[in-house]
């Protein structure tokens, strides 16, 4: 069978890294799978499998974090709480793109959503001795299961894909009558899938919050990237979809890496809902000195992880947030390329005989963006994510995100415009190869 790169290559590549299974590869795996089949061969990869932004990181930033590096912030430990400004300014920004009230003091600085989500398992496993358990609506992130791993907590899961809607809620429930689930996570955009969950859905798992007593940990790395309707204006309608509205059991994980492109700075906020923040819970109150939630978040979890968060990277955040609440800086503008690459990627795969695995919210079109899902007509997701390094393209596979569907996940942050003319013909060559 013809293709762009011998098999050899591949395969030879695959059993010295002692890769047993494709399907269970992880990215890096996958991108040195890719990286050494590309020196080798000499054919150019289209690299779909990390999920890095590939765009310039946002100027304001820059701008604001060399002014205050030249003003001699360097040399200065950041308070726990975080820098004022920029609490702030997170503040407002809750308030001008989710239309949610939070005060700055529970906007907390952290070292990426990655840390941020990292405290927040800590603080949720040990707020009530009988929640031992984090419940994950996949697919989603591998790594905060891994986080999870590391802290030696419990964790529960589920794929979405059947249970969108009314199902929702049955769901949910199944998990939480036990009554041992002291967190739900997932993202929104979703990634891997980019699905985006509904106000209906939203409102779901909020009801069950107050219900259950659960804290929802949304993930927002993605915030307002579902292109399918402008989210950029400030205090104005339509806003970033948030369970906000319908719990105040609630921790939003807001990340400057990916609207904002600022990703090598590892800057992003907690922010915390005002009665959560303020909650004693006798648990955490014996162990760490009668302290409220919010203040064993920051002054115990996060001062004995970093002991703070980049103190330079903090005044470049504040004045992103600022910039764009005054509507200074449209940081949609930048980013909607994302979606844009998506849909000429889609229109490539599915001309041959691909198929989008996560392809509706609630019966519309998924939006284009950072994210989406392809599966092949008879292939596992291990078969293609293999067969598919032999036409010089690389993607990970969805069973590593949590997700129980046959398929791949492709990320457009590093797709170039030159690269869709030959993306085509190595699809057409795989489609003639693989017919169906």
């Amino acid at each position: 069978m013809n293709t762009p790169i011998k098999k050899e290559i591949v395969d030879q590549l695959i059993e010295e890294l002692g890769i047993k299974d494709f399907a269970k590869a992880t990215i890096r795996e996958v991108k040195q799978v890719a990286a050494k089949a590309e020196a080798a061969s000499g054919v150019e990869f289209v690299k779909m499998e990390m999920g890095i932004p590939g765009l310039p990181a946002a100027k304001v930033g820059v701008d604001a974090q060399i002014k205050a590096l030249q003003n001699g912030i360097a040399n200065m430990y950041p308070d726990i709480q975080g820098y004022p400004e920029l609490k702030k300014q997170a503040s407002r920004f809750v308030k001008a793109f989710i239309n949610v009230d939070v005060n700055p003091e529970g906007c907390v600085p952290v070292t990426g959503s990655m840390q941020g989500a990292f405290a927040s398992f800590l603080t949720c496993s040990q707020a009530d001795k009988k929640k031992d358990t984090v419940l994950f609506i996949d697919p989603g992130f591998p790594v905060q299961k891994m986080q999870l791993q590391v802290q030696g907590v419990k964790y529960e899961t589920f794929d979405v894909y059947d249970y969108r809607g009314e199902k929702l809620g049955p769901k949910l429930e199944s998990y939480l009558s036990k009554g041992n689930i002291c967190a739900i996570i997932y993202s929104n955009p979703n990634n891997p899938s980019w699905v985006c969950l509904t106000e209906d859905e939203l409102k779901i798992i909020g009801d069950m919050a107050n219900r259950y007593d659960t804290i929802i940990m949304e993930d927002l790395a993605y915030f307002a990237m579902d292109f399918r309707q402008d989210l950029s204006k400030p205090f104005e309608p339509p806003y970033q979809p948030s369970v906000a509205h319908y719990t105040d059991n609630y921790m939003l994980l807001i990340s400057g890496s990916k609207a904002f492109s600022y990703a090598g700075e590892r800057i992003g906020v907690v922010c915390i809902s005002n009665k959560l923040f303020h909650r004693h819970y006798p648990d955490l109150a014996a162990r760490y000195e009668n302290l409220p939630f919010g203040l064993v978040f920051s002054t115990r979890m996060l001062y004995a992880l970093s002991s703070g968060t980049s103190h330079s990277a903090q005044y470049a955040l504040a004045e992103i947030f600022r910039a764009v609440c005054d509507g200074e800086y449209n940081f949609r503008d930048e980013i909607k390329v994302y979606g844009e690459r998506a849909h000429k990627l889609k229109e490539i795969f599915c001309r041959h005989n691909f198929y989008i695995v996560y392809d509706s919210d609630q019966g519309q079109p998924i939006a284009d963006g950072f994210y989406f899902t392809i599966g092949y007509p008879g292939m596992t997701s291990g078969e293609l994510a293999h067969e598919l390094m032999y036409y010089g393209v690389s993607a990970i596979c969805l069973i590593t995100t949590g997700s129980h569907q046959e398929g791949l996940r492709v990320c457009t942050s590093f797709i170039n415009d030159n690269q869709y003319g030959p993306l085509d013909e190595r699809m057409q060559l795989f489609a003639e190869n693989h017919p169906v």
